[in-house]
């Protein structure tokens, strides 16, 4: 979000990313400080975008029971995401019944760009699409806003 001059958000749909990625096999390791290590530019990101003001959210949705990625994603937030500056919310996917959300991964960049993620069924990246299109970022801001709204503050939420 280097780019990101006032708000940086993302909303999460999976369960799972990346089935093979180094930081999560380290993490299941019982290896969490090669994780950090590999997440530190992420974290050294998040810091340079909240001191210029940038308002850095992340909502994510998850089922319930969690996942094994979900639990890692918990268990790293705090190193990787808070320490920086961003806040992130969980949604379990039992509360969202009555939201309209996007069937993908995104991130709404300035409430002008919003940055499509898209993954096959195993969790690897399958591509990405941008739209500047202000009816399609606006239904993306309330979707994200919505589902922040709802979402419970990580501190307080325990898988």
């Amino acid at each position: 979000m280097k780019d990101s001059q006032k708000s940086a958000l993302k909303l999460e749909l999976r369960d799972g990313y990346l089935p093979n990625d180094p930081a999560y096999l380290a993490w299941l390791n019982g290896e969490p400080e090669e994780t950090y290590r590999r997440y530190a530019p992420w974290s050294v990101e998040v810091s340079a975008a909240v001191e210029r003001g940038v308002d850095m959210r992340r909502a994510r949705v998850v089922s319930e029971p969690v996942s094994d990625y979900i639990r890692f994603e918990h268990a790293v937030t705090e190193t990787v995401n808070l320490s920086g500056g961003e806040r992130i919310r969980w949604l379990p996917r039992s509360r969202t019944w009555d939201l309209l959300l996007p069937s993908c991964d995104l991130w709404v960049v300035d409430e002008k760009i919003v940055l499509f993620y898209f993954f096959s069924g195993d969790g690897e990246s399958a591509g990405s699409q941008v739209s500047t299109d202000p009816a399609v970022v606006a239904r993306c801001v309330t979707a994200f806003v919505e589902a922040w709204d709802r979402g419970i503050d990580h501190e307080e939420y325990h898988p």
